[in-house]
């Protein structure tokens, strides 16, 4: 094959990767009613002027499935801690107690579960768009390169290689999904 039709299929490949990668970091911050620290990710606090990640001004801990303790590393953060929780909306109360602030999650109601599956699916859907977005992309360029001469054949046969390729990455896709589901639905 030919070096161009390489350099596409490896960016389509590449760009479809990226896209299970970021369906598996979103799918990580959705709460399945266990405590994770990943829950926190995201949340900044102003330190001292400068927006600063949580986890770099405080210790993140989970000492059992249902808590989350955060202890900063200076006692006068414990209040821009707590309102950048609860600025985060992220469905939880901090308790300050002066030392360390206590996230207590709730156990998942029923409806609740099916809001975080609703959300899974919708995750997993806009993988399978953005996998599919790769598609399209790599066979418009292999269409332009068809233009600047390269062989048909050399083409139906990167366009089959790339259509296995948007095969299996919604496969998995399909298999993280229903993963991530199971794990929202066990009680």
């Amino acid at each position: 094959m030919n070096e161009d039709v390489e350099l596409i299929i490896e960016e389509a490949k590449d760009r479809m990767h990226k896209a299970l990668e970021h369906l598996d970091f979103e799918l990580t911050r959705l709460r399945a009613g266990r405590a994770n620290p990943v829950l926190l990710d995201g949340i900044t606090v102003d330190y001292y002027g400068v927006k600063s990640p949580l986890s770099q001004v405080s210790n993140v801990n989970t000492p059992d499935a249902k808590t989350i303790t955060i202890q900063p590393w200076e006692r006068n953060m414990l209040g821009p801690i707590e309102k950048a929780i609860m600025a985060a909306n992220i469905g939880v109360t901090p308790v300050n107690n002066g030392e360390i602030i206590r996230i207590n999650i709730p156990p998942l109601t029923e409806e609740r579960r099916m809001q975080l599956v609703k959300q899974v699916r919708n995750e997993g859907e806009t993988a399978k768009i953005s996998i599919r977005n790769s598609r399209k992309w790599a066979n418009d360029e292999l269409k332009q390169e068809v233009k600047n001469g390269l062989p048909e054949d050399v083409e139906k046969s990167a366009i089959d290689e790339i259509q296995e390729m948007t095969t299996d990455y919604t496969a998995r896709v399909d298999k993280t999904v229903a993963a991530k589901e199971k794990d929202v639905m066990t009680v």
